[in-house]
């Protein structure tokens, strides 16, 4: 599958904004099973300087600095994705248990921004809540299949989590969402990196995009499509890392999009940094994600 990504962002300020230094994390890091090409990134009015540079993580970070008073700034990134048209990868017979996961994490001398040693400990914004691991109780007991036992647990997060954009926001705590039951994918992905961390598993954030299909006999909705947030787990060294989406109860397919990777939202946020001037802003995003056979 081939698709061309827009994600475009328009900041409005209510007084000039006189000085700025943006991190942008749109541009997709490199990752098993797809391919980008054709990146541009359109920034209005021109910044001072944009720096490219790979993050601690899988990400790439490009970073604005603007010194002239503005009073709008629109960013724009684009980009041509390719997806492996494989089949998600489902639970085997013979998966490692949880139990064995966990051990072999510990052990395992990989050193790369995806070394599972890296997520298994918690985070700013996935600390280990004891709640959690109450709340899941013997659902990722150490004789379980990891990788059944991962969907389950996305699956449970589906059915017994309200999904209600109006809730939360991107500073809400994972505890609070987790005390609420209702949240968006953001706080989805963060019960699960902590539960599965709770299990001594090493569970990663991702931020990426996910391919919407519109109601039978309608339309496309340009800017319809959204960012999205899921969780990586590693599952031991013959399965390695496997997507799994608690926003949708189900293993990540062709249709996930992969753009960063980190512990937790902080390492993988779209745009982060601070400005200088007075008074408040707004923010409006539109994504669009359209399969390449439909701009023929």
């Amino acid at each position: 599958m081939i698709y061309h990504v827009r994600h475009q962002t328009i900041l409005r300020y209510a007084a000039p904004m006189r000085l700025a230094r943006f991190n942008l994390r749109l541009r997709p890091a490199p990752w098993a099973g797809q391919w980008t090409s054709d990146y541009a990134l359109v920034v209005d009015p021109v910044p001072s300087t944009i720096a490219s540079r790979p993050g601690a993580w899988p990400v790439h970070v490009a970073r604005l600095v603007i010194e002239s008073p503005i009073r709008q700034l629109t960013i724009e990134s684009r980009f041509r994705i390719g997806v492996a048209d494989s089949a998600p990868p489902d639970p085997q017979p013979d998966d490692p248990t949880i139990g064995a996961v966990a051990k072999a994490a510990l052990v395992d001398r990989d050193m790369s921004a995806s070394a599972p040693a890296l997520y298994l400990y918690a985070s700013t914004r996935a600390p280990l809540l004891a709640d959690i691991g109450d709340w899941v109780g013997d659902g990722l007991d150490p004789d379980r299949p990891v990788v059944a036992a991962a969907l389950a647990l996305a699956l449970r997060i589906r059915a017994e989590f309200a999904y209600d954009p109006g809730a939360t926001d991107a500073s809400t705590p994972v505890a609070d969402a987790f005390a609420a039951r209702h949240g968006v994918c953001q706080d989805f992905a963060h019960v699960m990196v902590v539960a599965l961390r709770l299990a001594g598993l090493p569970a990663a954030y991702v931020s990426g995009y996910l391919r919407t299909d519109p109601p039978p006999g309608r339309p496309r909705l340009i800017g319809a499509d959204a960012m999205h947030a899921w969780i990586m787990l590693w599952c031991g060294p013959t399965r390695g890392w496997i997507g799994f989406d608690p926003t949708n109860g189900c293993i990540t397919g062709n249709g996930h999009l992969f753009v960063a990777m980190g512990r937790d939202y902080a390492d993988v946020a779209p745009m982060d940094g601070l400005f200088v001037g007075g008074a408040g802003q707004s923010i409006q995003a539109m994504v669009d994600v359209v399969p390449e056979e439909e701009m023929a």
